[in-house]
């Protein structure tokens, strides 16, 4: 990774719909110049895709709640397999430490919420902290410091 593409990598990440001659033009190379530098990113698997953020308020949940779970003898396994088909849950995480699991999870409302977690508990014991605002809200990645 050279310091051009970072400045790709951070116009990407401010809009990935940004075309390349925008691009181009910022960084001062061409259109095709800079298609191959993306091209080769994402095959490097250094750009694993794009996305549309979605305002879970504004499309009708109320809650945006973590949730930790520290699954029970034998039942992290299949956890693993049944967290792919919730709805709720948005970004999942195994982890060290005393707890397996750490999700982000949207809901309707506290009632979704407890039906959510009463689903939850069949495979551990759980923890819940409701989110009041985002502090950070999808930070880019930037070089790393030597």
């Amino acid at each position: 990774m050279d310091n051009l593409n970072w400045k790709i990598l951070k116009l990407l990440q401010q809009n990935s719909r940004m075309s390349n001659a925008e691009i181009g033009r910022r960084v001062g190379i061409s259109s095709p110049a800079v298609n191959e530098r993306i091209k080769k990113m994402e095959d490097a698997e250094i750009i694993e895709g794009y996305t549309t953020f979605v305002s879970p308020l504004e499309t009708g949940y109320q809650l945006k709640a973590i949730i930790t779970l520290r699954a029970f003898m034998g039942m992290l396994k299949p956890f693993l397999e049944k967290v792919k088909t919730y709805d709720e849950v948005v970004n999942c995480y195994r982890i060290t430490g005393n707890e397996n699991i750490v999700m982000e999870v949207v809901l309707k409302n506290q009632k979704h919420l407890e039906s959510f977690i009463d689903q939850l508990i069949t495979y551990g014991e759980t923890k819940t902290q409701i989110v009041l605002s985002h502090v950070i809200k999808h930070s880019e990645i930037k070089p790393p410091k030597v």
